[in-house]
């Protein structure tokens, strides 16, 4: 069975624009100076999808640079839960199928995942640079020992520019993440938001650092 992964990563992206039009039902569960964090349940699996909104000082290119889903590029430096990020397929110049290790969390309640995804890189007419991923199978990437597989269901980000300041993002992000194992509900639900807070001031950092 051949898998169509350019397919599969079109649908998400039809999906992630619904997502980011639809401002229905979220309830906020974390804000920070740099993001609000609202969760709805999800409609893919028996768990929540996060949303996170925040203005980066930063151009949706500079953002890009270090949101770009490339095995060589900034994620893995700046992103505490990407420890390594791999390239199982270039499926066509902005569809690729990526492996994602992340470490532990929860003070080690969380046991190390790794995550397969299809991931589509995908530009708008207004500027918005987006990714667009969730999880497949892969021949060259089996469940590794060691390793939890986890499933991302439809997520990714949205770089927008904002009218008028051409050096801010507003950056929309989604996951909806089965982490796979048992772990407790209550870890999951405090998991998300937080690390998704974590996530916005590390990238903001990132995109200050940038020359």
């Amino acid at each position: 069975m051949i898998m169509d992964y350019e397919g599969k990563a079109n649908s998400v992206a039809e999906l992630l624009l619904s997502y980011s039009r639809d401002q229905s039902g979220w309830k906020i569960c974390k804000k920070t100076s740099e993001v609000v964090v609202s969760w709805r349940p999800s409609a893919e699996f028996a768990g929540n999808m996060y949303k996170g909104e925040g203005i980066v000082n930063g151009s949706p290119q500079k953002v890009w640079e270090c949101l770009n889903p490339d095995p060589n590029g900034l994620r893995v430096k700046w992103d505490d839960n990407v420890k390594k990020f791999e390239l199982l397929e270039q499926v066509s110049s902005d569809t690729t199928v990526c492996r994602t290790v992340t470490p532990s969390a929860a003070m080690g309640i969380i046991s190390p995942r790794d995550f397969v995804d299809v991931i589509l890189v995908k530009r708008y007419e207004d500027g918005t640079i987006t990714s667009n991923a969730t999880n497949v199978s892969h021949p060259a990437c089996p469940p590794q020992p060691g390793y939890v597989r986890g499933f991302n269901h439809p997520c990714g980000c949205f770089c927008v520019p904002v009218p008028g300041e051409a050096g801010k993002t507003q950056l929309i992000s989604f996951f909806q993440t089965d982490l796979g194992g048992l772990l407790p509900r209550s870890v999951v639900d405090s998991f998300f938001p937080a690390s998704m807070t974590d996530f916005y001031s590390n990238l903001t950092k990132a995109v200050k650092a940038l020359k």
